[in-house]
């Protein structure tokens, strides 16, 4: 399993509890560090068909909450569908720009925020983007999070348009929400088209 922009580390060391044979790129110097110090195998630098490489051939690739930051999607799904076994799959996390949510809030919706966020999907267009480079979807839900009050505070205040400060114990306790305006998708390699040539 690969982990696209692993942060510090703390889903890969969950995964690897699980089972899973894991290794990370992240472009941050100390969040890669920190995931190295958990004895995680993390390459610090940017997502490239180099650094894609060293990894071989992959059973799951997974990217949360990372599409939306990179700066040409199509071309980093097909890299990694390049990299993909047969039988692999790809599971990422973005906000569903078609979702009620999105819609209703517009330009004060939670995710938007450029320039942190350059794109934005609902469940069409990621389907759409997929196809395009050989992938389909095999799955699509949206998921509960366990999301700290200091999130919530700075997330409610931003809709709003005005700051909300946290107390010192907002990032300590979290509650499960789901405002249902963000995916979770499973993508795996699109059979190929039936040579009608061959008898």
């Amino acid at each position: 399993m690969l982990e696209i922009g692993c942060a510090y580390g703390f889903f890969l060391d969950e995964a690897r509890r699980a089972g899973f044979e894991v290794s990370g790129i992240e472009p941050a110097e100390a969040a890669a560090a920190h995931a190295g110090d958990l004895g995680l195998n993390v390459v610090c630098g940017l997502l490239s068909e180099a650094t894609l490489n060293s990894f071989g051939t992959l059973d799951v690739i997974v990217l949360l909450d990372v599409i939306e930051h990179l700066p040409d999607p199509q071309e980093a799904l097909a890299l990694f569908a390049d990299h993909l076994r047969p039988d692999g799959i790809i599971v990422l996390t973005t906000g569903d720009f078609g979702s009620l949510a999105a819609r209703s809030t517009g330009a004060h919706w939670r995710l938007m925020t450029p320039p942190q966020h350059l794109w934005f999907f609902n469940r069409d267009s990621i389907a759409s983007l997929a196809h395009s480079v050989g992938l389909r979807v095999e799955s699509s839900d949206r998921p509960w999070k366990f999301v700290p009050f200091s999130l919530i505070a700075f997330q409610l205040g931003r809709m709003l348009g005005r700051k909300i400060a946290a107390g010192p114990t907002g990032n300590r306790f979290a509650i499960p929400v789901n405002l249902f305006d963000a995916m979770r998708v499973v993508l795996s390699k699109a059979p190929p088209s039936p040579d009608r040539s061959v008898p």
